[in-house]
Formats: C-alpha cells, sequence, structure tokens
C-alpha cells in the first residue's frame, strides 16, 4: 500500500517544482521599477556596534537606481547607466563605472538582480538559487579576481519578483545588510 502512495507523491508535480535560475530572472525581468524603503544595517569589525541607517530606493529598469539615505545622515547615490553620483551634504562625485572595474560589479549585482539579466550577472559571479519562488536567496560567488579580493559573497533573498534583502559579505569578515520594503507595486 505504501508504494502507490510514493508513487503518487512522487509524480504529483508541485509549484516549486523545476524552480530554477531561468524562471527567478523571468519573474524579476518583469519588473520595469518601484520604490521602496530601506534599512541597512553594517557590521564593521572595528566598531562595537553597527550602523545603522534607513531611507529610500527607486529603480527604473533597465539602468537607474537611486538610494537615498535619510538617516542618520542624508545621501544620495544615483546609478544612471555608466554614471554613480554622490551627494553628502554641499558636495557631489560623479564616477564612471567604466574607471572602476569593482564598481561596475557592485552595480551589475544589484541591477542585474532587479532586471533579471542572468547574463550580466554571470560575467562576474557564479550564481546559485536555493529555496523556492515563495522564499528564495541567490548567491553570488565573484569569479573575478578584483572582485573576490574585496568580496566573499554577495546574497539577495525575496518572495516571487521582489527583493526583499540585500547582504555583502566583505573578504575582511564586515558585511551590510540592506532589508527593503517595497512602498508601490511594479
Amino acid at each position: 500500500m505504501r508504494t502507490p502512495l510514493l508513487i503518487l507523491l512522487l509524480s504529483s508535480s508541485p509549484a516549486w517544482a523545476g524552480w530554477d535560475l531561468a524562471q527567478l530572472m523571468q519573474l524579476l525581468a518583469k519588473n520595469k521599477g518601484g520604490h521602496a524603503t530601506f534599512v541597512e544595517t553594517k557590521y564593521i569589525s572595528i566598531l562595537d556596534q553597527p550602523v545603522v541607517s534607513s531611507g529610500e530606493l527607486s529603480y527604473a529598469a533597465p539602468a537607474q537606481l537611486e538610494k537615498n539615505t535619510l538617516q542618520p545622515k542624508p545621501e544620495r547615490l544615483a546609478l544612471d547607466g555608466d554614471t554613480l553620483t554622490v551627494e553628502r551634504g554641499k558636495r557631489t562625485y560623479s564616477l564612471k563605472l567604466q574607471d572602476r572595474p569593482e564598481a561596475i560589479a557592485f552595480a551589475d549585482s544589484i541591477r542585474g538582480t532587479l532586471s533579471g539579466n542572468q547574463k550580466v550577472l554571470e560575467q562576474t559571479y557564479t550564481l546559485q538559487l536555493q529555496g523556492d519562488r515563495n522564499k528564495w536567496m541567490l548567491q553570488m560567488q565573484p569569479n573575478d579576481p578584483r572582485i573576490a579580493s574585496l568580496v566573499s559573497r554577495i546574497s539577495v533573498s525575496g518572495s516571487q519578483n521582489r527583493v526583499q534583502t540585500i547582504e555583502y559579505t566583505l573578504k575582511d569578515g564586515d558585511r551590510s545588510v540592506m532589508a527593503i520594503k517595497e512602498t508601490d507595486s511594479r
């Protein structure tokens, strides 16, 4: 009697069967943009307490990403194509990503994930997907030695087509965990 039940269980096709990286990328590619709030906690070995910041994020596929930190100190990071602009107080800095390969890799890890661009991600990272479509985690291990000398791992987790957490673990053991809460539908 157990054998027919086992065959029935194994032959049924649960919702998560066949969940793979290509399916995640297809879901994420449907995102054309959106707004969210964030709380970022940085764990830095030389500090006794984590550093917590919060603010707003906005994204417009495929190449615009903005992070407005409101607390504890205002700061704006705007990524538009190949240009990163940083505003702190009354100072503004601009950087061409092509001049800084490590900056391209960080930018591509976020934009590539948000836009569901597996090809861009695989240029710099080895990808591993865990979980199912309702609770997934994408692990990115740098395969470029320049990036690997800085970053041990990037983990992005979420549900369906929504990114909920981004965690960077640096080579020196410091890490940053950003919790993201969507404020409008994409």
